[in-house]
């Protein structure tokens, strides 16, 4: 009889995975990878220290409507005669504080699903597979526009729907991580030695998701950050007066003609942070899979 000092030798062998400072040496190893940990680093600062680095209040008005880069406004200003800089910053706030509350809802929520369908099999993934697949027949952006048009605009709905949208993403990763592990010897030699279900998922299942659960997690920031400043551009997210790069690329199009610097700074906030997670996001999944790690290495 296998016993459990076995089994968890035998699970450690078959979990591929890079901790600490390995992961963080591997990704600034990787050109790719570092430019992309570096963007989301100084963005995350960026949003944190928003109050302490902001010139000005991110609501006040001016009589120097449409101004130009320099001088007074860094970055110039918008047609209300507010600071575009200031407004960026707590526009990364507002961006970076949604995405993350969204996708840390949706992976909890999908983890498990994932889990139970994927683990159990039967009726709970027949309750389960059906749901997540009627999901992903909806386009992203219109399963999210019709959950915030039937609950109205606003941080809370908005928040809601794209923990909605989210969802069958993290719990269709982790079921198929679930049903392949699920089969390895090393799982059912914890079962003869009499580990509990739960256990068994707790010690083997879960960890062999890691890899996959963070690079989905890194993504979908990036894809959060897209849908929220379209939402945002549609006038059905984040509302007046907090500052949001989807409306602030909304307000300045009527005055692309004048300037267009009230819509060039949240366009390239926008590219800036959904190219820095994504680049985070592949350069992760190199690292963490063994197979491909040798490609980090560029």
């Amino acid at each position: 009889m296998v016993t459990r000092a076995e089994t968890r030798r035998m699970s450690r062998l078959r979990m591929v995975g890079v901790r600490g400072g390995t992961l963080l040496r591997l990704l600034l190893r990787d050109k790719v990878g570092a430019v992309g940990l570096v963007i989301v680093v100084l963005m995350v600062l960026s949003a944190a220290l928003a109050p302490l680095i902001a010139p000005y209040d991110p609501t006040a008005m001016s009589n120097q409507r449409l101004a130009t880069p320099g001088g007074t406004f860094p970055l110039g200003a918008d047609e209300a005669g507010r600071d575009l800089l200031s407004r960026a910053l707590y526009g990364a706030r507002t961006s970076l504080t949604v995405s993350l509350v969204v996708v840390t809802c949706a992976a909890a929520i999908g983890i498990l699903l994932g889990l139970l369908a994927g683990f159990y099999r039967g009726w709970i993934d027949a309750v389960i597979s059906p749901v997540t697949d009627i999901l992903f027949a909806f386009p992203t952006l219109l399963l999210a526009l019709a959950v915030v048009a039937a609950r109205g605009p606003g941080t809370e709905n908005l928040v809601l729907a794209l923990v909605i949208v989210f969802i069958p993403s993290f719990a269709r990763i982790v079921r198929g991580t679930a049903m392949s592990v699920r089969r390895e010897p090393y799982v059912e030699s914890g079962q003869a030695v009499g580990l509990s279900n739960a256990r068994l998922i707790l010690k083997y299942i879960l960890p062999n998701s890691i890899a996959p659960i963070a690079v989905q997690f890194t993504t979908s920031i990036a894809y959060a950050i897209l849908v929220e400043a379209s939402l945002g551009y549609l006038g059905l997210g984040v509302q007046p007066p907090q500052p949001s790069w989807g409306s602030m690329l909304s307000n300045g199009k009527a005055f692309m003609e004048l300037s267009i610097w009230p819509s060039l700074v949240p366009g390239l906030c926008i590219m800036i942070a959904v190219l820095g997670f994504n680049l985070l996001g592949d350069t992760l999944r190199d690292v963490l899979d063994p197979r491909l790690r040798g490609r980090s290495a560029r």
